[in-house]
């Protein structure tokens, strides 16, 4: 029975596995994107996403706690400034882990996981899109009658 696992080991005892996820947390923040193993990248979601909704609201009991599971001044610093700016609108959600294939050297699942703010292909792409149109809705008639009747008439010319 799984009564009470929550949190997924990786192999690795209670410190290392917290040592870990703050320096990636930190590589995540500094760099807004870092390339893992999908089991990792899933354990530094749900390690970062609390991080980042108290970063939101810059006080100095919030700087603290997050200061407790970083470790880093220029991280805590980086995401309370720029990144907390950045995500403010935004109601939780804050990174997105897209998978890359497998590993060459032990054929590990690999992931990239990155801050969803801070990439503009996905950006780009969501404010060009265009609203589609049902294509029934189109009068069928008047628009295939008049390119015929325009054809007809250039090649009777």
């Amino acid at each position: 029975m799984k009564h009470g696992k929550k949190v997924n080991h990786l192999s690795r005892k209670t410190a290392h596995r917290k040592a870990m996820l703050s320096n990636m947390s930190c590589s995540l923040i500094e760099h807004k994107r870092i390339n893992t193993t999908v089991a990792k990248a899933k354990a530094l979601k749900q390690f970062v996403e609390p991080l980042i909704t108290k970063s939101k609201e810059d006080t100095t009991h919030n700087r603290r706690l997050v200061f407790s599971k970083l470790r880093s001044k220029e991280a805590v610093t980086e995401l309370f400034r720029d990144v907390a700016a950045k995500v403010a609108d935004r109601p939780g959600g804050y990174t997105r882990i897209i998978k890359l294939g497998n590993r060459l050297g032990d054929n590990a699942d690999m992931a990239m996981i990155e801050l969803v703010d801070y990439n503009e292909v996905y950006k780009l792409d969501a404010t060009n899109k265009k609203s589609s149109t049902r294509r029934s809705r189109r009068s069928k008639s008047s628009s295939k009658t008049s390119p015929v009747v325009e054809n007809n008439t250039n090649e009777e010319e």
